[in-house]
């Protein structure tokens, strides 16, 4: 399978960057990640959880990362195993280039599935594949987003003034505190 996309994103190439390889804000941005850890020197070792058609798998595999230019390009390659379900394997080059709007991030992906997971056709591993890309990518956006960290402390400050409101009217119907 190949797949070849852009995204803008709303942040500097030295921010994207540097959240590539951050394995934090990659286990909050990959779909189904329960655990992301290692250093982009040595390598990133990962467990996710998917449901791609009917099969469902905990996918642990390695990430390594080469040819990387600060700010500019990286290449990953990386390989899971899914038990039963099968395995996963293949290699991303990514560029990134300064937009008028942040950064616009170019990926050109090939990977290769077995086992089960390639019984399943390749139409289906493909759209699962491009919804998968677009939700990490939609992730990172988000997690990047300045407005949207404004966004969520609004939200969370809110929640607490709607349960301090909530608590007072409860402890005046019930004349408990």
């Amino acid at each position: 399978m190949q797949m070849t996309d852009q995204k803008e994103i709303a942040a500097d190439p030295a921010t994207v960057y540097a959240a590539l390889l951050d394995p934090e804000v990659l286990k909050a941005c990959v779909p189904g990640a329960q655990e992301v850890t290692g250093t982009p020197e040595e390598g990133f070792e990962a467990k996710v959880t998917q449901k791609v058609g009917p099969v469902k798998a905990t996918f642990k595999g390695q990430v390594t990362l080469s040819d990387m230019v600060p700010g500019e390009q990286l290449k990953i390659s990386g390989e899971g195993k899914g038990g039963a379900a099968g395995f996963a394997k293949g290699g991303a080059t990514v560029t990134l280039a300064p937009s008028e709007t942040g950064t616009l991030l170019s990926y050109d992906v090939e990977a290769k599935v077995g086992g089960k997971l390639a019984q399943l056709g390749s139409r289906i591993i493909d759209g699962f594949a491009k919804k998968m890309a677009d939700q990490f990518f939609a992730n990172l956006q988000s997690h990047l987003s300045p407005e949207n960290a404004q966004d969520d402390a609004a939200e969370a400050s809110e929640a607490e003034a709607d349960g301090a409101d909530k608590k007072g009217w409860f402890s005046k119907v019930t004349g408990r505190g």
